[in-house]
């Protein structure tokens, strides 16, 4: 018994950060919506240099981006026509799953040199 609930305690503590979204939802969202269109079949490279890499971003980042997308020009808000209008179908449970799945990705995010 000690055993299980110690193996379960230490899986809690080994969760991923992106632990709060589904990847494999995400992933079905990320194609229906066709993000890879402007981010690249890898989501890591865009087909404009002004457009963001997502592979592997942290997700809580995608997170706050695609809700200020969401919100749309204003307060707190993200004002990009393209974007605004992806994000403005999204729920909350969508926009935490594409972030999970962006996350999960491999990319060029450099997190300590």
């Amino acid at each position: 018994m000690k055993h299980a609930l110690l193996a379960a305690l230490l899986a809690a503590c080994a969760l991923p950060s992106f632990a709060g979204g589904n990847v494999e939802a995400g992933k079905v969202l990320a194609e229906k919506l066709n993000c890879a269109s402007c981010h690249g079949k890898d989501y890591a490279s865009p087909i404009d240099p002004s457009y963001p890499k997502l592979a592997g971003q942290h997700a809580d980042y995608l997170e706050h981006a695609l809700k200020a997308y969401k919100r749309g020009d204003g307060a707190n808000g993200r004002a990009n026509a393209i974007m605004s209008g992806q994000a403005k179908t999204l729920s909350t449970k969508d926009i935490k799953d594409i972030s999970a799945y962006l996350h999960s990705l491999p990319g060029p995010l450099v997190l300590r040199k």
